[in-house]
């Protein structure tokens, strides 16, 4: 066994601390063993003592960190703002609570919310924009990022979404509930689910597979030393996987005869329900939905269909490195080049079921404890159109009375990219599965128009009205800011065209997407004001 105190072999521990003075920032434990983990770096050592070399961690680093900012501004160019990447900043921070409490694409980090909502300045933000008890508007509301770092600062938000779901998914994050009512139906319908699933042979034959993968993982796929292999090109990782896919083939086969097991849909249709989900994964969600639609709370009936929801979406037959963009339904075993191993469609919705019940009612809490007396409230309609000041008066009549006297400070909002995403779409199992309407006609820039000539127009045109539709609520000394990767440099003309000018421009580096692509690749901050010579705000 290799001895701690030679001078570069350092322990888990002794890693952490090391690197954390090393970046001057700091490096947890469990930083250090994702590297070993996914063969970043060698593991050092046996007879469970993991150590690792601290020129191996020195490379690491100066690979990666260290030439990063440099390398992204020589392609983006100088005038990129590294303080906006938020570097810094961990993943849990980026998902903290409610942040987390379901999937979806194109939200920005809580982080850059807040950065423009609070009170600091610094060398970039030169002014402070919202104080507490202002009121600030998001007519792209998402699944209600601003509304929550709102309520966090003490100030108060509206946000509008096309997206029933989106709205839903929002409110749910913003609004108070009953815990104990929340608590005792999921564990009614837990105890429901369980005993619907007792003695079925889809858990006996999910039990001897997993069994038979942890095996067969361990032989051909240990951990850490394949994925060290595969980051030293010591091993063809395609090749291999797709061998031992093959040589595990038989043994899924055998286990589905066994246990009589459907693998496909039957008279599969076009419903997404029906061609991304395995017959016994359908009949657990039915059954669950059928539990919940029977709660007589209609908070905690919507805050369990969101759980519903986010169970369902990691219960899709595909595979776990396209889980955020389906290709084709998986109903077999395959190699998993997200994880390094032969991974398994699921044939039940129980155990994420479980951990996203418990995982709900905690980000729930932790939110409940930093939230202010505030007001914040998701709306559903098309922001061209809709009369903000008359929807909140009806939801909210206290709020209403604000509003009329305050009126909007300002504007933070992500559009939707051109020819990106479609909203609606994304979301589809929840849809057909709750019965919403879907309003994909309402989208503007949806991926299914593409980002033509004419996209780009039709796209124009839509957020400028948003933003002239929005100036009719907003104050007379109103800030707006919106986030965009505007690379046709469209939002001028959109500047133009709502009755505002652009006074400044951030721009700064996305560093965690979840795409694959993880190339260079920035967006815009763009800072909006009344042009002069308007008189669409309202004067305080």
């Amino acid at each position: 066994m290799i001895a701690v105190t030679e001078p570069n072999l350092l322990d888990i521990k002794q890693a952490s601390e090391w690197a954390s003075q090393y970046l001057k920032k700091n490096v947890t434990p469990s930083n250090i063993s994702y590297l070993v983990q996914y063969g970043r770096i060698k593991k050092i050592g046996s007879n469970g003592t993991v150590l690792v070399n601290k020129e191996d961690l020195i490379k690491y680093y100066h690979s990666f960190n260290g030439t990063r900012e440099a390398s992204w501004k020589e392609r983006l160019g100088q005038d990129l703002n590294w303080t906006l990447s938020f570097e810094h900043v961990k993943e849990a921070e980026t998902t903290k609570h409610v942040h987390r409490l379901h999937p979806y694409k194109g939200k920005f980090i809580p982080q850059l919310v807040e950065y423009f909502l609070d009170s600091h300045t610094d060398n970039f933000k030169k002014e402070v924009y919202f104080q507490k008890g202002d009121i600030v508007l998001d007519p792209f509301c998402g699944s209600g990022t601003t509304l929550v770092q709102a309520s966090e600062l003490g100030i108060h938000a509206v946000g509008v979404d096309v997206s029933i779901f989106n709205s839903l998914i929002s409110n749910i994050k913003i609004s108070k509930y009953g815990q104990k009512d929340l608590e005792d139906a999921l564990r009614s319908i837990t105890v429901k689910l369980r005993n619907f699933i007792l003695d079925s042979e889809t858990v006996k034959f999910e039990n001897e597979l997993l069994g038979q993968l942890w095996k067969f993982n361990n032989k051909y796929f240990p951990s850490p030393e394949f994925r060290y292999k595969v980051n030293k090109r010591l091993i063809d990782e395609f090749k291999y996987g797709m061998e031992k896919e093959k040589e595990f083939f038989p043994i899924f086969l055998q286990l589905v005869k066994k246990y009589k097991i459907e693998p496909h849909q039957n008279n599969a249709t076009n419903q997404f329900l029906d061609r991304w989900y395995l017959p016994h994964i359908r009949k657990e969600i039915n059954f669950a939905a059928t539990l919940t639609s029977e709660i007589k709370n209609q908070k905690t009936k919507e805050i369990i269909n969101i759980i519903l929801s986010r169970t369902i979406r990691s219960c899709r037959a595909t595979t776990h490195a396209d889980l955020a963009t389906l290709k084709d339904p998986v109903t077999q075993t395959y190699y998993c080049s997200k994880h390094g191993k032969i991974c398994k469609p699921l044939f039940s919705i129980m155990g994420w079921w479980e951990r996203y019940s418990t995982d709900t009612v905690e980000r729930l809490e932790a939110f409940n404890k930093l939230r202010s007396n505030t007001h914040q409230i998701c709306l559903t309609g098309d922001s061209r159109t809709i009369n903000i000041l008359k929807e909140v008066d009806k939801e909210n009549p206290d709020f209403g009375k604000i509003l009329t006297k305050q009126k909007f400070n300002g504007i933070f909002s992500s559009p939707p990219y051109v020819g990106l995403i479609d909203y609606h779409e994304q979301h589809a199992y929840a849809y057909e599965l709750f019965g919403f309407k879907r309003q994909d006609e309402f989208e503007i820039g949806p991926l299914s128009k593409g980002q033509g000539s004419e996209a780009r127009a039709s796209y124009i045109t839509g957020i400028s009205e948003v933003l002239k539709n929005c100036r009719r609520f907003l104050a007379a000394d109103y800030n707006v800011f919106l986030v965009a990767n505007d690379k046709y440099n469209i939002y001028p003309k959109i500047a133009e065209a709502s009755g505002m000018k652009i006074v400044n421009q951030y721009k700064r580096p996305v560093l965690n997407r979840t795409e694959k692509d993880k190339s260079a690749y920035c967006e815009s901050i763009f800072h909006l004001k009344e042009k002069q010579g308007n008189n669409g705000a309202t004067k305080r």
